[in-house]
Order: structure tokens, then sequence, then C-alpha cells
């Protein structure tokens, strides 16, 4: 394989340049987020049983270095501290996840009262200290007796291939919204979904650990599925002043060089990270080619009438979560690890295109040996302008993982991360600039936590855990944050 430092100069674009303070509408909500799973622990209290994730963490060699989720950031008994931390912090909102199994434990029938106190005393704090929240009501927690359980020769093998999970999501999105809709006017059906479907029932690097493509492709359409089903029961029971949306990680994809062949590789990549997911939901489609890419792995009878009607529901908001952009050629996939940022593994998450190579952007890296490039946030966010006219958008996750280690004096200092967060402002305001209508941006992370398969390894927070004491530290990141939260304004970085 050629060298692909040298080789994707052409599929990339120049960083912006550092823009002198550059002003943020009064009215742009400056947040952060976390997920259930990845901060909550108490894994085993108040009647919680096991999610997907807590099986595969337990599952020996599945997590880099047997990490688990059981205790975390533990912030189900921290919650007070963590939410006085973002008060005085200046975070003006905390988008965070509902922990299925901790409401509905089997994932059907009767909540349980216990967890929706949880988060009914969660959101009252968080108003107290004049912070909106924003629900996500799933971020990829699925209770394990919903992948266990499943009808008597059921090809798809539970789970969100079979079907009934998306009514069971339904079910679960009602009793969430009746118990917190007065007081939550923010509202995402689901997080990432692409990584629900291919990381969990395609590569297996994620909970189930499946990896069967034709089971990918179908959680993917019941995912879609249960987006629709999931947005309708959010109206029927909150208030029309909620605003109900989605958060997807949409790929920015760039082909290594204009070829009709790496054009073609990215066309194949855009309809399996992108469109699966948009033309259900915004357009109330497949589109032929990916049906025709996928068509010797799977006939797609999974889709029944009605299906993408109820899938496309109007949206009041779209979420983006971007973190770097993908480059793509037609060389076939070669030996060494499958450089599209998504883990190593021996099967793939794509589905049916097998003959797409990925490659590294050239430039600094992460902790995660993700490219640092913020024009692809610019370019997503006036992407979806173009393709959700009318819908505002909100930045629900962009961060970096860096090794983050306290100095002498107790204090993390992270200059990498500031300087990450500021090319990412600085395009987002580009994209402001050029007409596209983005309402917020939700920093990831709020804190260190359960980096999913790896572990407690990378460390995305602006806050520093300790994990042995739980001793939360701002790193340099958080104060930085704060100001630009506080004043709507993004300086120059030679001024920082």
């Amino acid at each position: 394989m050629p060298d692909a430092k040298s080789d994707v100069k052409s599929a990339v674009r120049p960083d912006p340049k550092p823009a002198a303070g550059l002003r943020f509408p009064s009215s742009f909500l400056w947040g952060a987020a976390t997920a259930a799973y990845q901060i909550e622990g108490a894994a085993r209290e108040d009647g919680r049983t096991p999610s997907i994730w807590d099986t595969f963490s337990h599952t020996p060699g599945k997590v880099l270095g047997g990490d688990t989720g059981d205790v975390a950031c533990d912030h189900f008994h921290r919650w007070r501290d963590d939410v006085r931390l973002m008060a005085d912090l200046g975070i003006g909102s905390y988008r965070f996840s509902v922990s299925w199994p901790r409401v509905q434990p089997t994932g059907r029938g009767p909540a349980v009262q216990r967890g929706l106190d949880f988060y009914r005393a969660l959101v009252d704090e968080l108003l107290a200290h004049g912070i909106t929240p924003m629900v996500t009501l799933y971020h990829w927690d699925l209770p394990q007796e919903l992948e266990s359980a499943f009808p008597s020769g059921s090809p798809a093998g539970g789970g969100w291939p079979e079907r009934d999970t998306a009514y069971r999501f339904e079910e679960y999105a009602g009793i969430v919204a009746g118990a917190l809709g007065d007081r939550v006017e923010l509202w995402a059906t689901l997080n990432e979904p692409w990584c629900s479907a291919f990381l969990g029932y395609g590569s297996g690097v994620h909970a189930p650990g499946r990896t069967d493509p034709a089971a990918a492709l179908r959680a993917a359409h019941h995912l879609n599925l249960a987006h629709g089903l999931g947005v309708r029961a959010l109206r029927a029971a909150l208030p029309t002043r909620a605003q109900v949306g989605v958060c997807l990680n949409p790929s920015a994809v760039r082909p290594l060089t204009p070829s009709a062949a790496d054009l073609d590789a990215r066309r194949r990549i855009d309809a399996l990270a992108n469109r699966v997911f948009t033309g259900p939901m915004l357009r109330g489609t497949y589109d032929d080619d990916l049906l025709a890419d996928t068509a010797r792995i799977t006939d797609w009878s999974f889709v029944r009438d009605r299906d993408l009607a109820t899938a496309r529901q109007p949206l009041d908001f779209l979420g983006i979560n971007y973190y770097s952009p993908a480059v793509v050629s037609a060389a076939p996939h070669a030996d060494g690890p499958r450089l599209d940022g998504h883990g190593a593994a021996d099967h793939s998450p794509w589905p049916g295109a097998d003959s797409v190579s990925f490659h590294r952007a050239p430039g600094e890296l992460t902790a995660m040996d993700w490219p640092v490039d913020p024009t692809g946030l610019k370019d997503l966010l006036l992407e979806y302008t173009a393709q959700a006219p009318g819908v505002p958008l909100y930045v629900t996750e962009n961060g970096a993982a860096y090794d983050d280690k306290p100095g002498a004096g107790g204090q993390v200092h992270d200059p990498d991360r500031i300087r990450y967060l500021h090319g990412h402002l600085a395009a987002l305001h580009e994209a402001i600039l050029a007409g596209a209508d983005v309402r917020g941006y939700f920093l990831w992370s709020l804190m260190d936590n359960f980096e999913w398969a790896y572990g407690y390894s990378k460390r995305f927070g602006a806050v520093h855990v300790d994990y042995e004491t739980q001793k939360r530290t701002p790193k340099s990141s958080a104060h930085w944050y704060g100001k630009v939260a506080a004043s709507g304004e993004l300086r120059a970085a030679e001024e920082e």
C-alpha cells in the first residue's frame, strides 16, 4: 500500500486560519455531553439489570484491560457534585442519556420508579443551576433480555436485528417522556445508530459483539424504525414546546484521488455511513445504490410496508457528532489495520464494501489515532443544512482524547485539546456564516469515562477523573471552554 500520509493530500483541505473575535449568537447553547453506561456505575443498584454492554465488558478479551462500567465515574452517587461542577465551569446545557435497563430492566413492561426518580432528581438539579437538559433516550445500552430473548427460530437472533426491539423502544420512549416531559424540552431518540448497527453486529468491536453483515443491515433498519416510532411516542407524551431530534455520526467521506474508481468508493461508503440513516429519516427511502451494493448480503425483505413512512418523522433538530474525516480509495483492503477509526477487527463494519480501502489523513493525530481536521465539521454542517432545509442543527458531540496526566501540583494542562476545540469552533462559526443554522455545541465529554472497547485507557474529558479516588479535576480546557461559553466569543489562538 502507498504511504497514506503522502497520498491523501488531495483528499483534505488546509486547516482554517485562526480568526479573531468570532462572535456566536447570543442564544447559542454551550453544552457538554456524557452517556449513561460510560459514567453512571451502580450497575446492580435500584433494580437495574444488565445491558448488552455489561455482558460484553464482562466477556474476557472484549474490552482493553478487562475494564467494565460497573463503577465508571460513579456518577449515580455523585451527580449533585457533578452538576455543581458544571455550573461552576459555566456549562449552559448538559446532554445525558437515560439507561434503558435502569428504567425498564427487561426492556418491556412497567418502569422501575427508582430508576426514573434518579433522572427526575438529576433534571431538577440541572434546572436549579440554570443548566438546560437534553435527554438522549438510547446511547447503546440495550437491555440484555432484548438481546437474549427472541422468538424461536428467528433469523434475527435478538437485539436490534429483531423487529420487536423497535416496538419495545417505542414503549420505553413513552415511559421516559411521561416521567420527564414536564421538565425537559430537548429530546434525542438515538445516539449514533451507525455504531449500534455496524460495530455491534458487523465488526463485533462493540456490544453485543456479533459479526454478521446481514444482521448489521437488519439492525440499521430496525433502528430507523425505532427512531420513527420513538418520535411518535415522544410527541404523544410531550408538551408542544418540546423539541425532538436524533444524534447521528455522519462521516465526512473524501476520495483519495479524483479518479472514477475512488469517487465510486466514496459513494459506496457514503451510502453505508450516512444515507442508510438519512435516507429513511429525512426522505423516507433507501437509495437504490445502497440496496444494489448489499444485494448479495440481504434482499431487504425485512422492510415492511409503511416502515419508511414511519421512520420519516418531522424533526425539530438534527444532532451531528463529528471527530475526523474518512479518506477512501478503490483498492481492496490490504493486510494490516483497517484505518477507518473504528478499531481493529477481523470482520468489517462495511457490508458490501470489501473493495474499499481506508487511509489516514495527514497531520496531527489524537490519542485515538484520529486525524485532527476541523474542515470536516464545516463540510458536514453545510451538507446537512442542504439535506434538511429548515431543520436546525446541533453539534451534539465533538472532542478529542489525549494522554492527560496531572502535574506536580495536581493541575491538568491539556493545550492540545484547547487547540482542537478552538479549530473546530472556528470551523463551526464559518459554517454559521455560510448559512448553517447551528443552535448549539456539546463538548465530548464532560469528564473522562469508560471509553467502550478501549476501557479507561482513553481520556476525552474536559474534567480529569482519578478512577481510584473518583476525584474530579477540571483541566485547562474546561476553564477555557467555560470562558468561551460565558463570553460567546472565540478569540484568536494567539490571544488565548
